[in-house]
């Protein structure tokens, strides 16, 4: 597990954490507007957002980038002090004072809400006749933690927990009585995209695009545990970068066991995008498209609980700010799990399915305002945990200096955010800084740390409208 959370953590220092994030915290122009992008984003950065926009005629004729990075955590529980700690100071020890301070803090049913991307490689061509053709690769992580008092008091005191005290008579609850509203969640996985677009209507005052993208999903580990009154639902896969201990189940025959190094998958499954883009004479952009449609098939280290009376833990729960390592050991596949868990041979859950609606206003080529809404369609690992609504607006004070900022709330993250981004822009080459919201990074209250950041974005050649 060390392992990945090293991966992680460069994401992190490239500010910071997994969120539901949306697709673009790897996109720094978006991420500037506060991840505003149905109608603004454009060549390889529509993979993933609106895969019609790639139909829109002008722009780059090549366009191509090398290491675009974001990454973001939230909490409405935790103050910025406390959520800062378990960011950057993983191997700092719980004394029994800061056990019992997080055994309340971490009681909400939204404590966390973090993500990773990474675009590795993006490349995008515009081609006569056929349109706009993108490729990509991209590592994204995301995650959700909420946990009840008798969850967040086990995962910090452990054995010691008020709970194991009122239940020593032989009482013992089921995990869904005792652990209701707890959801913990982590998905990780490695993409390979395709997208297209092209035009399909061409009218002097209205222009319509149509688009479709395809990727092929490797998962690195995912971790689904939603419990609910008399129901819960726990499953767990993950890679060896993960460095588990699974103990006596590998003895099981119905446990495929998967070892070795890297990003070696335990998972693969297919996705799809569709996308419509609109422009209204020459100033009006309309957006809507849904994104992540499909499934993953989780296959290697796959572990499935069912409900069953509460286990007692041996140990004194988390005794460090490492918290997604430790929280797994004890809930996911440790051997001191709450849950008591049975090899499975395939799971099969489906994408974090979205959609995306957006209207933006191109004034002149300096100033640009959009408004963005996005809603989940489902509810997985991965997948937004509210709607997300934004405003975001893209501004040139001169030609080589883009501005961009807004208002965005929604998506998991409790309260108005105000992006800020900063990108220097010539003919051919782009590099920029942003962050989802520059008030948070301050805020002692709500804290949400976030930046993305991209040095090698090249555009070249063009064409008119």
């Amino acid at each position: 597990m060390n392992r990945f959370l090293l991966l992680t953590a460069a994401g992190l220092l490239a500010l910071p954490g997994a969120g539901w994030a949306q697709n673009e915290l790897s996109n720094f122009t978006a991420t500037g507007r506060g991840g505003v992008a149905t109608t603004f984003a454009s060549d390889f950065q529509a993979i993933g957002i609106n895969p019609a926009n790639l139909g829109r005629r002008g722009g780059a004729l090549v366009a191509f980038t090398i290491g675009e990075v974001g990454a973001g955590v939230s909490s409405q529980s935790l103050t910025r002090q406390q959520l800062r700690k378990f960011v950057y100071d993983t191997n700092e020890p719980l004394t029994p004072a800061r056990k019992q301070e997080f055994a309340r803090a971490f009681t909400s049913d939204n404590v966390a809400n973090f993500s990773a991307d990474a675009t590795t490689l993006g490349l995008s061509v515009q081609l006569p006749v056929i349109g706009g053709v993108a490729i990509s690769h991209r590592l994204r992580t995301s995650g959700h933690v909420g946990l009840n008092q008798t969850a967040a008091e086990i995962a910090f005191l452990g054995r010691d927990a008020p709970i194991y005290q009122a239940t020593a008579a032989g009482n013992v609850p089921l995990v869904s009585e005792a652990l209701a509203g707890t959801s913990l969640q982590l998905a990780s996985l490695s993409e390979f995209n395709v997208a297209w677009g092209t035009r399909v209507l061409d009218l002097p005052l209205f222009q319509l695009s149509a688009g479709a993208g395809y990727r092929y999903i490797q998962g690195v580990g995912i971790i689904d545990i939603r419990v609910e009154p008399g129901n819960l639902r726990a499953y767990n896969s993950l890679s060896p970068l993960f460095d588990v201990n699974y103990g006596s189940v590998t003895t099981n025959p119905g446990f495929n066991l998967k070892t070795g190094a890297g990003l070696k998958p335990v998972g693969q499954g297919h996705g799809f995008d569709l996308g419509l883009a609109a422009e209204v004479g020459k100033a009006v952009r309309l957006g809507l498209a849904v994104t992540d449609l499909g499934q993953m098939t989780w296959t290697g280290n796959l572990l499935t609980a069912t409900d069953q009376k509460l286990k007692k833990l041996k140990s004194e729960g988390i005794g460090s700010y490492n918290f997604i390592k430790e929280a797994a050991e004890i809930f996911a596949t440790g051997t001191d799990s709450l849950f008591e868990y049975q090899a499975g041979q395939e799971r099969r859950a489906h994408l974090p399915t979205k959609l995306r609606a957006g209207a933006g206003v191109r004034l002149s080529e300096y100033f640009e305002v959009g408004l963005d809404v996005t809603l989940p369609l489902n509810n997985v690992a991965g997948n937004l945990t509210t709607p997300f609504v934004g405003a975001g607006l893209d501004f040139k004070p001169v030609r080589w200096l883009r501005l961009s900022s807004g208002l965005s709330g929604g998506a998991g993250y409790g309260r108005l955010s105000v992006p800020l981004g900063l990108t220097l822009s010539t003919s051919f080459y782009e590099a920029g800084l942003s962050t989802r919201d520059v008030v948070g990074l301050v805020a002692s209250e709500n804290p949400y740390l976030s930046a993305a950041a991209g040095f090698l974005r090249f555009r070249l050649g063009g064409r008119s409208e």
